[in-house]
């Protein structure tokens, strides 16, 4: 098995090894993976933290060996808290990375990192909401994980990561977790509410909020109503998502 880090801000994960295919996720800096599969110019690989796949160009990433793989991966955890900081290479040029970035590799990178941090800790709701409004506004990019474009599922699993608790990739993978409630009412703030399609497949996933309000990235990071038939957008009168169930983690 071969094993690499991401020493670049952002990496795009691709659904086929082609600068022109979709784009299903990105590697944000210092997050670590296996490498499944090789092209010539790309490496498909399996991040470590959700096991999710896809094509990531060769030259935008760092093979290591299984030691550094399990050394990054077994020692203390922590991510950037500032939405975008600087980060200083040892030949003296920066790199700017967002929140969320697995700062903690940044020794290993051989990079200095001055900035608020956050440790990885036990998992804990409380911040949940207060970590999701910092992200209002963000706007929707399809593959997303950063402030500067995210997806609603890359969204609820980045508030999750600095908030404890590392969920899956995708809206669907994420509803198989947690307890199933049965109304809107017995959901706390940080509960994740799930939404389907008119095929009855879960698409669409964001954090409920006190008061029945739900935050979540649709067009962009937006804070809507929720109540037992889904998401009410008051300001085109109608609601734009069903819902499908509301989980506690």
């Amino acid at each position: 098995m071969r094993y690499g880090v991401s020493p670049t801000s952002i990496t795009p994960m691709r659904s086929e090894c082609s600068d022109a295919s979709e784009m299903v996720s990105q590697l944000l800096y210092g997050e670590t993976f296996k490498i499944i599969d090789t092209r010539k110019n790309w490496f498909l690989i399996r991040l470590h933290h959700d096991l999710y796949e896809g094509w990531v160009d060769k030259k935008m990433v760092l093979e290591i060996d299984e030691k550094d793989f399990q050394n990054l991966n077994n020692s203390s955890i922590s991510y950037s808290e500032d939405i975008l900081t600087p980060v200083a290479h040892s030949n003296e040029s920066l790199s700017h990375i967002s929140y969320g970035s697995r700062i903690s590799s940044a020794v290993f990178l051989g990079d200095t990192f001055i900035h608020k941090s956050r440790n990885q800790s036990a998992f804990a709701k409380a911040g949940i909401v207060k970590d999701a409004l910092c992200l209002l506004n963000a706007p929707y990019l399809w593959g997303g994980r950063t402030p500067f474009g995210i997806d609603c599922s890359g969204f609820t699993q980045l508030i999750y990561r600095m908030n404890g608790k590392e969920i899956k990739r995708d809206a669907s993978q994420q509803a198989e977790a947690g307890d199933s409630l049965s109304f809107v009412e017995e959901a706390e703030e940080g509960d994740l509410a799930f939404f389907d399609n008119a095929e009855g497949i879960i698409t669409h996933v964001g954090i409920i909020m006190a008061n029945n309000y739900i935050i979540h990235a649709h067009g962009k990071v937006r804070v809507d109503r929720i109540d037992q038939t889904g998401i009410y957008n008051e300001q085109l009168n109608y609601h734009s998502h069903k819902l499908r169930v509301i989980k506690s983690l």
